[in-house]
């Protein structure tokens, strides 16, 4: 039941961020199959409220992932950007089809974007959000919601151990625990 408060909460605050529902409304014109904006898109936001934070500035690129072993090409997603851009310029897109990614991290090829999730560096990124045409946000968890809303920065899968150093590397580029001094850092 603690999940579904969670999912709640988190929608909520997509919902009532408009900077958000707009990029979400931009990604969903492009009508993508399996397409979400994931990653420090939400996770920055519930850390920042969950920091009692009202507001939470987008910073850095908006992840858009989507799925379509038939489009795999960079040049599709990097066209895909431009589309974006021209919606709004000064948002930092960067789009990815996850059925090409797997050659780049090394894993076996995933089935979709929540599978490809299941591979990401940390569980408190693994969150993905759109907004449908029936303006419902819709969440996907595949590393569930508990670590995210518990502000516990964990490595996920393979960064536990023999990609670890890639996840400490995160770690202090992406400077999270003097922005969010309340996150705990756990292995």
């Amino acid at each position: 039941m603690k999940c579904v408060r969670d999912a709640d909460r988190l929608i909520e605050w997509i919902k009532s961020d408009p900077v958000r529902w707009t990029i979400l409304d931009h990604v969903r014109s492009l009508d993508l199959p399996d397409c979400w904006v994931a990653a420090g898109f939400v996770r920055n936001l519930a850390w920042s409220r969950l920091h009692g934070r009202e507001t939470d500035i987008l910073t850095g690129d908006v992840d858009v992932i989507w799925f379509d072993p038939a489009r795999a090409s960079e040049t599709f997603d990097r066209t895909t950007e431009s589309q974006l851009r021209q919606r709004d310029d000064a948002v930092k897109w960067s789009v990815k089809n996850q059925a090409r990614m797997h050659l780049r991290n090394g894993d076996g090829p995933y089935s979709s974007s929540e599978d490809a999730m299941h591979y990401w560096p940390e569980t408190a990124t693994a969150v993905a959000v759109r907004r449908t045409k029936d303006d419902v946000c819709e969440i996907i968890t595949p590393l569930g919601l508990e670590d995210l809303m518990t502000l516990r920065l964990r490595p996920a899968g393979a960064f536990n151990d023999r990609k670890r150093n890639i996840f400490d590397q995160r770690v202090t580029a992406k400077q999270w625990l003097v922005d969010f001094p309340q996150l705990q850092l756990t292995a």
